[in-house]
C-alpha cells in the first residue's frame, strides 16, 4: 500500500486539493501497478510562519 504526503503552505480550494489527490493516486497507480483503491494521500499544510527558505520565514517576506 503505497502512502503519499504532500507538504505545501495553506491557501488551496478544496477544488485544488481534490484535483491533486486525484492526479497523485493516478501517478502512483500508473508508475507502480498499485490498485488506486490501496493508494492512501495525505495532505499536510504549513503556514508561512511555519516554512522557510534562505533563512527567512516566508510570513517575513512582503508579497
Amino acid at each position: 500500500m503505497p502512502y503519499v504526503t504532500v507538504k505545501m503552505l495553506e491557501g488551496r480550494t478544496e477544488d485544488q486539493k481534490r484535483a491533486l489527490v486525484e492526479k497523485v493516486t493516478d501517478a502512483v497507480s500508473e508508475t507502480t501497478g498499485a490498485p488506486k483503491e490501496k493508494i492512501a494521500v495525505f495532505i499536510e499544510e504549513m503556514s508561512k510562519n511555519q516554512y522557510a527558505i534562505n533563512g527567512k520565514l516566508l510570513s517575513d517576506e512582503q508579497n
